[in-house]
């Protein structure tokens, strides 16, 4: 422990951001690190306590506690307040492939769980990290650096989102000749496409990708398996194959006139938007534009503020955000201790700029959308909304019920539904033949990781459902050591 008062001594500082109404316009990464004499002053915070819970990573009332990458979190804090940043950064890549990107999209878990915040704030765990290994590429220090011998089995994982990569990542070095096979144009899954460039640059994406390649992983992109290369091929050319396919069946919203035109899934618009700015910078006019529109996002989550944000970019007239849940509470309920996530109000990015572009938060809590209207040329105009209320029925079970007389119409030219995902794709899965729990996921004990099918592993969201990007890479790596155990009899991957 570098400094045992540390957290007495210094508040806590997170990077400052540009101006929300400098910053939307344009697509670009807007925090502002830290100093490095702030930096170590914020490393110094962390207690480095006896039972550190930000790197538990366990399940708490249905959320993560702590990190569940295990990250070595006080080893590299103390790392950073003693300007060791090289032994932070191998301390930091220890436990987590891919820190340049759970330090810019990660929701932080660890610091719900930090022991400092149990009677003040946190230390700034989530940007540290970031600070590391942005500072670990910039000085040089992360190299390609490929196995020194190869085994001869091969794998092939299905899906490069987070979970693919990780997994091809750990296999790759294990020796294993690793193939990538993604459907899309790029590499990355929803670290591509799924999330906005201003929240997660891809030329941050892409620099881990190249990297990857140059230590030997194989990528393979335009090519859906089970369509492109049967399932059945991939099985024979390989020794075990893993799917990483993600949750991506989005859910709908089944009212009066969803067949409507101008009504969208969110990740629609995001990946198309991303797209296009990636191969022309919008100039292509290949996207869904929120220009000169009232746009209306349905869903309260990260994907529904990413909407919020892209639809300012492109000039939307104006943006409404509906959450059919309540607002949450402004500070942790008694019903909700320490170490659980804080279930508390936060103001997103999107938010904040949307704020300071029509002065009002764009959220709109206990809203329930009852059917859309469209002109007479099929496109919708606007919203039928009532606000509905949370009760207690007769058995228990929290219901929604409409408060009478509280009917809204809401102009909207652009709707994007931002309700989620109900597992994965299934006509592969059909073509395996693999076993599926009752929420349609691919069913693979956390563990083993192993399917119902001989030699095919599964993980990230197609196993565990619609779950973080820390999870992700978690179970990435979890998967590469069984799959390595499977192949080799044993394995040292950690």
């Amino acid at each position: 422990m570098g400094k045992a008062t540390g957290f007495l001594e210094y508040q806590r500082q997170t990077p400052a951001e540009c101006e929300p109404l400098q910053r939307i316009k344009n697509w670009n990464e807007f925090a502002v690190p830290l100093d490095e004499e702030k930096l170590k002053e914020q490393g110094a915070r962390c207690m480095d306590c006896g039972t550190p819970f930000c790197h538990v990573g366990r399940l708490l009332s249905g959320m993560a506690s702590g990190c569940p990458l295990h990250n070595l979190i006080p080893e590299w804090n103390d790392m950073v307040y003693k300007g060791n940043w090289e032994v932070a950064l191998k301390r930091l890549h220890k436990t987590n492939n891919f820190p340049e990107f759970t330090g810019r999209v990660c929701p932080a878990p660890c610091e719900g769980a930090c022991t400092v915040g149990l009677h003040g704030k946190p230390v700034t765990i989530k940007s540290i990290e970031k600070a590391i290994v942005d500072r670990g590429f910039a000085e040089g220090w992360i190299v390609p650096e490929p196995p020194q011998n190869r085994t001869g089995k091969k794998v092939a994982v299905v899906g490069s989102g987070p979970a693919g990569l990780a997994c091809a990542a750990q296999l790759n070095k294990a020796g294993h000749s690793v193939t990538v096979y993604e459907r899309a144009d790029r590499i990355g899954g929803l670290l591509t496409y799924g999330i906005p460039n201003m929240k997660l640059d891809k030329a941050k994406v892409q620099r881990r990708v190249d990297l990857l390649a140059a230590e030997g992983v194989t990528f393979v992109t335009r090519t859906e398996i089970g369509k492109d290369i049967p399932a059945a091929q991939l099985q024979e050319e390989h020794d075990a194959v893993v799917l990483c396919g993600g949750s991506t069946k989005a859910r709908d919203l089944p009212v009066e006139g969803r067949e409507l035109g101008g009504i969208y899934q969110a990740m629609e618009f995001l990946t198309l938007n991303t797209k296009s700015l990636l191969d022309s910078e919008l100039a292509d006019g290949e996207y869904i534009s929120a220009a000169g529109k009232d746009v209306v996002v349905i869903g309260g989550g990260d994907t529904g503020t990413d909407c919020v944000a892209t639809s300012i970019r492109h000039g939307c007239k104006s943006v409404i955000q509906l959450e059919i849940m309540p607002q949450a509470p402004l500070s942790r309920q008694a019903s909700n201790p320490w170490p659980e996530y804080p279930k508390v109000l936060k103001v997103d990015y999107g938010q904040q700029e949307a704020e300071a572009l029509y002065q009002e938060d764009p959220r709109r809590y206990l809203v329930s959308t009852k059917r859309f209207v469209g002109d007479d040329g099929g496109q919708v105009q606007e919203l039928h909304t009532v606000r509905i209320e949370w009760v207690r029925n007769a058995e228990g079970r929290m219901i929604m019920q409409e408060v009478p007389g509280s009917e809204e119409v809401i102009p909207a030219q652009l709707v994007l539904l931002a309700l989620g995902f109900t597992g994965p794709e299934e006509a592969l899965l059909d073509q395996l033949g693999v076993e599926r729990d009752e929420r349609s996921n691919v069913k693979a004990e956390l563990g083993a990781m192993a399917t119902s099918v001989e030699g095919v592993f599964a993980a990230g969201d197609i196993r565990r459902g619609q779950s973080l990007v820390v999870w992700a890479i978690h179970e990435g790596r979890e998967t590469a050591r069984e799959v390595d155990r499977y192949l080799m009899g044993s394995s040292n991957l950690p």
